[in-house]
């Protein structure tokens, strides 16, 4: 069983900050890569940004510049930063990752989401 545990949503106003974590769990035997996504009311779940295990990123362009991944891998954690958040970053964030379980089945693994409202 892999567990994927999100925290630090909230509300914010525009040209704030916030910090979410994500951290697995469970029957983990390697992560691949950890990212996180989002999905505003009416709108499909999209890519804000990944990290693999070799430390490479990626961004999406509406986040580029303005946000931040990073992973402690010993911690099996990955982060979020999020600065000069604006009203159209308002969205459940989801952690999402990569990884191998313990029986060496590999799959894709989701938190529950957690909520970022930015007022403008």
């Amino acid at each position: 069983q892999v567990q994927l545990e999100e925290s630090g949503g909230g509300l914010v106003q525009a040209g704030g900050s916030l910090r979410l974590s994500c951290a697995a769990s469970g029957t983990i035997f390697t992560i691949y890569e950890m990212g996180w996504y989002r999905q505003a009311p009416g709108s499909q779940r999209e890519l804000v940004a990944f990290i693999t295990s070799g430390g490479s990123t990626n961004y999406a362009t509406s986040v580029k510049g303005r946000f931040t991944i990073s992973r402690d891998s010993a911690k099996n954690t990955v982060y979020l930063q999020m600065n000069n958040l604006e009203a159209e970053d308002t969205a459940v964030y989801y952690c999402n990752a990569d990884l191998t379980n313990r029986n060496l089945l590999r799959g894709r693994y989701w938190g529950q989401g957690t909520q970022v409202t930015v007022s403008s």
